[in-house]
């Protein structure tokens, strides 16, 4: 079965001013790359559809919703804050980043791929249930889980999240929810300040100190999250892949490579044969030196490939 590569015009169009670093252009360095590595020929391309209102609102409430509605200017920036803002294009593009995922999360279902890849803007993984933070607006994977679980009856879903940054908008929304499994790596101390002490079982989020590389982040893999995703054994996965763990990111200080993104992925391509029939949904996240970003988004689309 192909990986579905699920991607839409909007996201070209989402813009928060000169300089800033979550750009327009990290997709183009992603789709080029893949084209330049040949991978992009072993793709099937589909355009996201935009995530409905009911698909949104089980994970934002109604009044958040609302909220990002009645900001979006029609022309200009509207900061939601220091970092994130919306132009006129913002609104379409985050409901279509979230509309992405659900889209991936049928076509994994109905066998019509076993994995996809999800390139999209703005991220989603720092949007909680009723705040935009972190470039982000609505949590793009949180409504996929939520879809899986809403609308194809799933009973156990996994989501993976080996962006620098905590996902604490993820943790935030599903915390309590056992039917979700979270695990993640992250630099610790580093923005969003949070993700250490959340006792929740089925939040495996495990902190790594500034200069870790390969080594540190292949051990809490194989040391914290497998057991707990094996013990889980979810009927789907999802991945929060964020790429600014890499060592020329300009946002942090974690020491990755193209090699670790591709062995990751190895690790939940063989955890999703032994229980979620091969099914792995991969939503973009962060990752802002665009070369780097390039290269490691395409060692993990290879592998999602190759799986």
């Amino acid at each position: 079965m192909p990986t579905a590569y699920i991607t839409h015009p909007s996201f070209l169009l989402h813009e928060m001013g000169p300089y800033h670093p979550e750009c327009p252009e990290r997709l183009t360095a992603i789709g080029d790359r893949l084209i330049a590595a040949g991978i992009d020929g072993y793709l099937q391309h589909y355009t996201a559809p935009a995530a409905t209102r009911e698909q949104i609102a089980r994970v934002h409430g109604p009044r958040y919703i609302e909220s990002i509605e009645q900001a979006s200017p029609d022309e200009g920036l509207i900061f939601l804050d220091p970092d994130t803002a919306l132009n006129p294009h913002t609104l379409q593009a985050a409901r279509h980043a979230a509309g992405a995922v659900v889209k991936g999360v049928d076509l994994a279902m109905a066998g019509e791929c076993r994995t996809a890849f999800c390139a999209v803007r703005p991220p989603g993984h720092h949007a909680e249930r009723a705040r935009a933070m972190g470039f982000c607006v609505f949590n793009n994977v949180a409504v996929g889980a939520a879809h899986a679980m809403a609308a194809h009856g799933l009973a156990r879903v996994a989501i993976v999240d080996f962006d620098v940054h905590h996902g604490n908008g993820t943790e935030e929304i599903f915390t309590g929810d056992h039917r979700v499994l979270m695990a993640s790596t992250f630099q610790h101390p580093l923005y969003p300040y949070c993700g250490v002490d959340n006792n929740d079982p089925k939040m495996v989020n495990i902190p790594l100190p500034p200069g870790s590389g390969g080594n540190e982040f292949r051990a809490a893999v194989r040391d914290h999250w497998l057991p707990a995703l094996d013990e889980h054994k979810p009927e789907l996965i999802l991945i929060s892949a964020g790429f600014d763990a890499h060592r020329e990111d300009p946002l942090a200080n974690l020491k990755l490579v193209e090699a670790d993104y591709a062995w990751v992925t190895r690790e939940m391509v063989q955890l999703a044969a032994r229980h979620a029939k091969g099914r792995i949904v991969s939503s973009l996240e962060g990752g802002y030196a665009l070369s780097a970003l390039g290269r490691s988004a395409a060692e993990h689309v290879r592998e999602l490939v190759a799986g």
